[in-house]
Formats: C-alpha cells, sequence, structure tokens
C-alpha cells in the first residue's frame, strides 16, 4: 500500500499545529499595524517585542541585538554585504560548501566592491582546513570577515564554529556564521562564540515560511539593508510580518524545550536506516561527516544502476519526498557543488534523506522497501 513518507526536512518542515493556531488568532484578532500608535497597533508591537525577547533568549542574545527579516537568504545577503558596506571589510575567508545564497552574495560583493575571496580547502568529509584558517587570519592585518556555515544543507557535516570564532578573535576578523540548518537543533548560545553575525530561518525548525531573524552584535553596527520606514528600530523598512514573527518565536520556544527528546528520536532513525541501507545494499555510500554531522541529514550516493537518473522521481512515485541536495537548487541537473567540492563519484546517484521528529521506524522500513523494489527493477525506456 503506497504511503507518504516526508523526508525532506531539511527543505522546510511541517507547522507545527500549535504554530498554526497562534497565527491563525492573531491574524482573526491582531491585525493592528505595529507602527500605529493606538491599541490595536501597541497589541501588534507587543507581540512582536515578545516574540524578540523568545529568540534572544534562545541564542543567549540581547533583545536589541535581534532583527527579523524574510528568512536565511535575506539574514545571510544582510550580514555580507552589511559588513563590506559598512565595516569596511576588505577581504572574506569562505568554504566551497556554503549554501547558494552565501556563494551568490560572495560573487556579487566581489563584482561590485574590491574584495578579496579566499575559499578554504575542505576533505572529502567536507571539513575546512582549521589550520589554513589560521594561517590566513595570522599572515594579513587586511580587515577580515570570516563566513562559515554551522551545518552543511546537503551532506550535514558540521564546521567547529567555536573554534572558528575563537579564531577569528584572536586575531580581529569578523565572523558570519548561516545556522539556518541548527538553530532549533542544538544549542546555541552567541556568547560563547565570539559570532559578529548569525542567521536563523522559521521554516527549518516547525514554523513559517518567509520569517527569520539575524543577530547582529551590538558592537558592529551595520546599515538596513532594507531602507523604508522606522520598522526594526529603524533599521529594516516595511511593515512587520506579526503573525509570521509570533510563529517562528513559538516554533523555537518548543524546539529548544523538547531539543533533546526530538534529537533522541532523530538520532535513532537515523542509525536505524543507515543500518537498513547498509544490510540493504553492498556498496552503498554515505557522503560527508554523517557520523559526525547534523543528526536531521544523511545524504546517500547508491551504487550506479540504470534507476539512478530516475530515482527521485520514482520515489516521489511511491509517495516518499526526499531531495538531490538543496531545495534552492531543485530542477537543476548539475552536480551538486557541495559534492563537487568534496569530490564525491558523480557515477553515483546522491539522495539527501532528513528527518524531523514526526517520522517513524515503520516510514523507514518503507523507503528501504521501496528502494529495493525500484533497484530490483529495469529502467524502461
Amino acid at each position: 500500500m503506497k504511503k507518504s513518507v516526508y523526508l525532506d526536512n531539511a527543505a522546510t518542515t511541517p507547522l507545527l499545529p500549535e504554530v498554526i493556531e497562534l497565527m491563525n488568532d492573531i491574524m482573526k484578532n491582531q491585525f493592528g499595524n505595529p507602527s500605529s500608535i493606538h491599541e490595536e497597533g501597541r497589541k501588534a508591537r507587543a507581540i512582536i517585542e515578545d516574540a524578540r525577547k523568545t529568540v534572544a533568549r534562545a541564542i543567549g542574545a540581547s533583545i536589541g541585538e535581534i532583527f527579523f527579516t524574510s528568512g536565511g537568504t535575506e539574514s545571510n545577503n544582510w550580514a555580507l554585504k552589511g559588513a563590506v558596506r559598512d565595516l569596511g571589510i576588505k577581504r572574506i575567508i569562505s568554504s566551497p560548501t556554503e549554501h547558494h545564497c552565501v556563494l551568490h552574495s560572495l560573487q556579487s560583493i566581489e563584482a561590485h566592491y574590491d574584495v578579496t575571496l579566499i575559499f578554504l580547502h575542505t576533505d572529502q568529509l567536507g571539513h575546512i582546513d582549521y589550520t589554513q584558517l589560521e594561517d590566513l587570519l595570522a599572515d594579513s592585518t587586511v580587515p577580515t570577515l570570516v563566513s562559515l556555515m554551522h551545518a552543511n544543507n546537503e551532506m550535514g557535516t558540521l564546521h567547529d564554529i567555536e573554534r572558528v570564532g575563537q579564531l577569528c578573535h584572536q586575531y580581529g576578523a569578523l565572523f558570519h556564521s548561516d545556522t539556518v540548518q541548527t538553530i532549533g537543533h542544538y544549542p546555541l548560545d552567541v556568547q560563547d562564540l565570539y559570532i559578529t553575525f548569525l542567521s536563523g530561518s522559521a521554516h527549518k525548525f516547525h514554523g513559517p515560511k518567509g520569517v527569520g531573524f539575524l543577530y547582529i552584535n551590538s558592537n558592529h553596527f551595520i546599515k538596513p539593508y532594507i531602507d523604508g520606514g522606522s520598522q526594526e528600530r529603524n533599521m529594516r523598512g516595511g511593515t512587520e510580518n506579526i503573525y509570521g514573527i509570533a510563529g517562528m518565536a513559538k516554533a523555537l520556544e518548543l524546539a529548544m524545550d523538547q531539543l533533546d527528546s526530538r534529537r533522541a528520536h532523530i538520532e535513532s532513525l537515523r542509525c536505524y536506516f543507515v543500518q537498513k541501507l547498509t544490510d540493504t545494499f553492498g556498496d552503498i555510500q554515505f557522503n560527508g561527516d554523517w557520523e559526525n554531522g547534523l543528526y536531521t541529514v544523511l545524504n546517500v550516493s547508491f551504487p550506479p544502476s540504470d534507476r539512478s537518473d530516475l530515482l527521485l522521481i520514482l520515489l516521489d512515485i511511491a509517495g516518499i519526498r526526499a531531495s538531490g541536495g538543496s531545495a534552492c537548487s531543485s530542477g537543476a541537473e548539475t552536480h551538486s557543488h557541495v559534492l563537487q567540492a568534496i569530490q564525491a563519484d558523480p557515477a553515483r546517484k546522491a539522495v539527501r534523506f532528513s528527518f524531523s521528529h514526526f517520522n517513524t521506524a515503520g516510514e523507514i522500513d518503507y523507503v528501504v522497501e521501496q528502494l529495493k523494489t525500484i533497484f530490483s527493477q529495469k529502467a524502461t525506456v
């Protein structure tokens, strides 16, 4: 019997019922403009500021360091371009496995500013060369920003952002981290990280799409990325997405409260999936540092087969939702830039399975059975 199994949580997560309930209530009853001084406006403003406190508390920031955005892409663009425009950054150190919103922002910066881009070497697990990073920081006094994601969105490899932050602090560099995949999944405290900018997006932790935040360390002021009114303390023009912001805060609060139980459940499912795949396919490969990486992601390279090119489509027909990499690159037939950077075998079809606490062992069994069926058949023209 065909099921529907959602294993694409790195692309987006389903909304929690509690979040939907809260957002519906705000949409029906709290419609005021937060910039208005009358009672309805004040109620709306209070919702936003309560949400700001929740987000700040979750990452150890002050409320004055949290700015609401439309999501991770805007947050990353704002941090990177603002650092160059307003803080005099002349050199940016990053990695070739960053999300496209960072890589494309860096390309835009290079085209419009006198800035040198340096990409760190990565090994076959996707780890950066920390010795190279320290050498680069130690050998130059050029104003530098280091931009490294916490967890890779395609294969889950984690960067040691505490170590990176310490190096940046030691050598006077600024540090930006795209933590879109790890906010709500790991405890993060900006007070321990020596971090300048940190980006988050609600829909990765069971909140709504189209809303996120940027943490800006209070010692490093940048100007607005979107000009307009005086919203977000004159830092981001445009009427606030009240119910989206409130939904994000609720989802993040629940994620932090339930972090340990969710993680234990997801890790057990992931281990079960790895064992089932290993037992079923003798020539299976897992990309990235999957044993020590982001526990919600597993990137699997299947043995070469005449079914490989059809694998994602056949999984979808079977009701299994997974992806070939970043959802932002869907439809692209080229080999993933992340897998290219770690020199993964292009002859093998890689599939990213990503999990949430809603998934079950029964769903894992169904996925493995469907994979067995798919690879036991011959491709037809």
